[in-house]
């Protein structure tokens, strides 16, 4: 069995926890209890903070390890100098000089 990584790991179980919490607001929306109301509420608000729970803990991840992840801010920013370092690397300085300049 492959080894899962801990950001893995607060993916999936974000994941699981949202299928769940899903499906029970539908129950208990098909079953019409009193608590259906404040439940729904909370299912509303889980739905935002349990992505950003897990996007915090993804970041934070990253940070301690010093790996580039999907939560990264700047990530848009890294993959367009690794580009411009490719070209260099290429011997295109040409294409280089004309990026910056589109800039």
């Amino acid at each position: 069995m492959k080894k899962r990584s801990g950001k893995q790991i607060a993916a999936l179980a974000a994941v699981v926890l949202l299928a769940a919490l899903y499906l029970v607001t539908l129950l208990l929306a098909v079953f019409d209890s009193s608590a259906s109301g404040a439940l729904f509420r909370l299912s509303a608000i889980c739905t935002v903070v349990i992505p950003l729970f897990a996007w915090i803990f993804i970041w934070i991840y990253g940070q301690v390890t010093g790996k580039k992840t999907i939560a990264d801010l700047n990530l848009m920013q890294d993959v367009h100098q690794e580009k411009k370092e490719d070209v260099k690397a290429n011997g295109k300085e040409e294409a280089v000089a004309e990026t910056d300049e589109k800039e």
